[in-house]
Formats: structure tokens, sequence, C-alpha cells
């Protein structure tokens, strides 16, 4: 091992981010560094177009419903909506405050934003929705409240989604270890492989 420290890309939007979520942290041998990024920014960005929003998307649902029955991971169930009108980036910023109480924090409140998006099937564009994840995970709500409307949360968004798109980031979920990067729920086994060989 060479000390880098990987890094979890991730965005609330992805069912696939979600399911990498509950085993990142346990495949890896080195615990990762979270870093929400905005996904919706990507992908305006480099031109991309999502699998989501494709008319073949029903493989993907097929595919993230037999991982998460494989994995004893609770039925996914998608908010109305989804993904148009559900992306906000009020988790996002959420995770980044969180983030200043220590990552088990900001792993607590990402879980549960996870979980209300894929599990509950609620919108996370409803700022409710946000703050009773944090509140869940033990943060005050109208402490969240203010300062995801903050210039320096959103600036600190802003920068650490540039960042993963200058390290060649296009997708959620991905593993950077160190200049390789693992996109793709199933591609955390190979992360791990290539930890393990640092």
């Amino acid at each position: 091992m060479d000390g880098t420290r990987p890094v979890f890309y991730y965005d609330f939007s992805s069912p696939y981010a979600y399911l990498a979520a509950a085993r990142v942290d346990d495949l890896l041998p080195v615990r990762p560094e979270w870093r929400p990024i905005a996904f919706g920014v990507i992908v305006r960005r480099i031109g991309k177009q999502p699998w989501s929003f494709k008319e073949n998307r029903n493989r993907d649902f097929d595919e993230i419903a037999r991982r998460a029955a494989d994995r004893g991971i609770p039925e996914v169930r998608y908010p109305e909506g989804w993904p148009v009108e559900t992306y906000s980036l009020a988790p996002l910023r959420a995770a980044l405050v969180a983030s200043d109480d220590g990552e088990d924090r900001q792993r607590a409140v990402s879980r549960e934003l996870f979980r209300i998006a894929f599990v509950d099937g609620r919108h996370l564009a409803g700022l409710d929705a946000v703050l009773d994840a944090a509140e869940r995970a033990g943060m005050d709500r109208a402490r969240v409240r203010a300062a995801i409307e903050t210039t320096e949360v959103k600036e600190r968004l802003r920068a650490q989604t540039d960042a993963a798109l200058d390290r060649g980031v296009t997708g959620v979920p991905t593993v950077a270890v160190g200049d390789r990067l693992f996109w793709g729920d199933d591609r955390l086994e190979e992360a791990a492989a290539g930890l393990a060989e640092d």
C-alpha cells in the first residue's frame, strides 16, 4: 500500500451509488473518503445521457433489483418523477455540512439520504426529506437548513465537482485509487483488488 487513500464519489440521484454505498466500506481494504459530487452538473458539462434517461432503462432496473436482492438490501423504490423531477443539490450540500462533524456523521447522513430516496421512495428535492435524514443522523435541522444555503457550502460542492471532472470522473459511483478510476457498483471488487496490490 502506497498510502494513497481511495475516494468514493457519489450522488444521491443514483441507485447504483446507493448499492455501492451499502458495501464500499466493507469491500475496500482501506476506508475510503466519501466525496459527494453533483452528477447532474457533470452530465451537462460533458453532454452525457444517463442510462435513466434512455428508453431501454428497464434492463438497468432489473439489474439493480437483482443486486439488491442478492445482497439482502431492501427492495429499491424510486421516487415519483425520478430522475428528472427529483434531482437536487440540497442533499449533496447536507452531506458536506455533515462532513464538518466528521466522517462518521457524513456517512450516517449519506446513508439516511440514500434510504429516504431508494427505500422510502421519497423526493430528495423536498427540503423536509433532506432535513429528516440529517435529524435521524443526529444533526440539528435548523443548523443544516441554514448551512446548505451558505455560499461557502455551495462553493465547496462546486469545487469538489470540478475537481472530480478534472480527475476524469464521468459517472457515479466511482472509486478513485491514485490515478485509476473504477466507475460502477460492479467495479468495487476491482478497486479493492487494486488497493490490495499497492
